[in-house]
């Protein structure tokens, strides 16, 4: 049984409508909805097409919930389709929502990608490695960062490798050298980088090294080691206290010296 169209109000929502069939309050409408089906005073509906209206409302709904959430930056599908499950959108609308997103070309994991790296190369001191987890973690195709990665050169990394190599250096420089280089090393794998991406920067990057502040360091953890091994004897009570400060860094031939010059043997 049909229903006749009887009055089309604005509401005071921007873009809805009201509709009204009969003399009676039937169901609301996007503006887009309204057009598509050329809604209009005087239209005859069933029930299917009501139905179908407002099936294509709600989907227009979740729409423009979508572009709000895409209004403040890009965003990957699976972290749209995951404000989707947060606002508890019908399953049945995702799909519908995405294919009309994709259309628009609001969006694109692979121009996703491709901006992001872009972005951290600009303001970040993070490597691929990172750049790729982090990709992943959105839900972003392989496929799609490595064409994206391609923008990050060896040259572009060098650069960047080389200003958080300065800067670890001098986070660490109260180190002895050796763990020193060690710390910047591994902080340039942690942060992405492969690990021959090190030896590339390090002559460029790593200071001159302090004797004074080397020997200080080293004759302050040595005092220590002794202190600490003090209930041993001889030779092993020497090799407690070698193992101890090579742990933390320090020369073997260093070690030896200072062990001579200060009679640990004794």
């Amino acid at each position: 049984m049909s229903k006749k169209i009887t009055k089309i109000e604005a509401q005071k929502h921007q873009g809805r409508y009201n509709v009204y069939m009969d003399g009676q309050f039937a169901f609301p409408v996007a503006e887009s909805v309204l057009i598509k089906f050329r809604l209009m005073k005087g239209m005859e509906l069933d029930a299917a097409q009501i139905a179908e209206i407002t099936t294509d409302d709600q989907i227009a709904k979740a729409y423009g919930r979508m572009l709000d959430y895409l209004s403040h930056q890009l965003r990957t599908e699976q972290e749209v389709v995951q404000k989707m499950h947060d606002l508890h959108i019908p399953e049945e609308y995702i799909e519908p929502v995405l294919k009309k997103l994709r259309y628009e070309r609001l969006l694109d994991d692979h121009n996703y990608a491709a901006s992001y790296v872009r972005t951290v190369m600009r303001t970040e001191l993070k490597g691929p490695g990172v750049i790729r987890q982090k990709l992943r973690f959105k839900g972003v195709g392989e496929l799609d960062i490595d064409d994206s990665l391609q923008q990050f050169t060896e040259e572009r990394q060098i650069e960047n490798a080389t200003k958080l190599a300065q800067k670890l250096f001098r986070r660490y420089h109260a180190q002895p050298t050796r763990r020193r280089e060690e710390k910047v090393r591994q902080g340039l794998i942690t942060n992405g980088y492969q690990a021959d991406i090190f030896n590339m920067v390090k002559d460029e990057v790593e200071p001159a090294e302090d004797l004074t502040q080397q020997n200080e360091l080293l004759n302050l953890q040595a005092e220590k080691a002794v202190k600490k091994y003090r209930q041993y004897q001889g030779y092993e009570r020497q090799m407690k206290i070698k193992q101890n400060l090579y742990r933390k860094g320090f020369d073997l031939d260093d070690i030896d010296d200072w062990i001579t010059e200060h009679n640990v043997n004794d």
